[in-house]
């Protein structure tokens, strides 16, 4: 039994520095969301900011809701009611339509008969490299011409189709057994009933992956929806949020009660997905 003792000591160790470890590191990335709602639910500005630097500032004494019922309304200088509702619009339709239009593409890819496919795979890997700020002013203009310009159009039609999430449906395809295909094509189903019953189904934990990716991306948009949208009618609550700051006073009561409304949405789509999403990944690093 003594001889046993130091082979356990040092594996005990290792797992109480283990979770030391994940603690520290959930703390580091919790910490901030905890300040964002405990700061959320004080009612003065001024306390916030003298709160700020101390451990107050995870704590309040008096907690309310007066920030969050200022802040939801559709009319006024800043209806964030009408932002937030708009953000929901516009991810509802881009998550939607950008998962069916990327897994057409990458299924017509992967079993269609185009020539020159790999001509067409390095092309869209060459403008998944190209920045999205360099080609800003160009679909600023192509939109302007069109006569999108302040509308959920604008910020839904560019942002549908993706050279990466082409690319990575099309990665899963590929790996879809041929038979499949073959058996579906022998029952007598055509390309898209094949792709509707049959490759959809199965690939639920990497379309799920491109709805996050993409609900994430398109929720946090900032420079673009910025740039096309001059009224409150199709402006989404990330260009809102901005209007509380560049002033020389800025209400932080309101600011993070804004921030928490924008939070919420996006955490309660994540978790919805998030099964097939960790599924993804670990199939993924399994066949890796």
């Amino acid at each position: 039994m003594a001889a046993q003792t130091p082979s356990r000591v040092p594996r005990d160790w290792s797992a109480v520095i283990k979770f030391v470890a994940v603690l520290i590191l959930a703390l580091v990335i919790v910490s901030p969301l905890f300040l964002l709602v405990v700061a959320s639910l004080k009612a003065d500005r001024f306390q916030i900011l003298a709160d700020m630097g101390s451990f107050r500032a995870f704590w309040v004494s008096d907690p309310t809701l007066q920030n969050f019922r200022e802040v939801w309304t559709f009319s006024g200088a800043l209806p964030f009611g009408r932002y937030l509702l708009n953000s929901l619009v516009i991810l509802f339709v881009t998550v939607l339509g950008g998962v069916f239009l990327n897994s057409m593409a990458a299924f017509v890819l992967a079993w269609g008969r185009l020539p020159g496919r790999a001509i067409i795979l390095t092309a869209l890997i060459g403008l998944y490299i190209v920045p999205q700020e360099s080609i800003v002013l160009p679909l600023l203009t192509l939109v302007n011409r069109v006569g999108l310009s302040d509308s959920f159009a604008a910020q839904i039609l560019p942002f549908m189709a993706s050279p990466l999430y082409i690319f990575l449906i099309y990665q899963f395809f590929i790996q879809v057994p041929r038979d499949i295909y073959d058996a579906a094509t022998v029952d007598g189903a055509g390309p898209f009933r094949i792709y509707w019953s049959v490759f959809l189904p199965i690939s639920l934990p990497v379309l799920a992956t491109v709805a996050i990716l993409l609900g994430i991306e398109t929720w946090n948009q900032y420079l673009w929806p910025l740039m096309v949208t001059q009224t409150d009618r199709a402006r989404p609550i990330s260009v809102g949020i901005a209007s509380f700051f560049g002033h020389d006073s800025v209400y932080w009561n309101s600011a993070m009660a804004a921030s928490v409304m924008m939070m919420i949405p996006v955490l309660i789509f994540y978790l919805a997905f998030q099964k097939w999403f960790v599924s993804s990944f670990i199939s993924s690093a399994v066949k890796g």
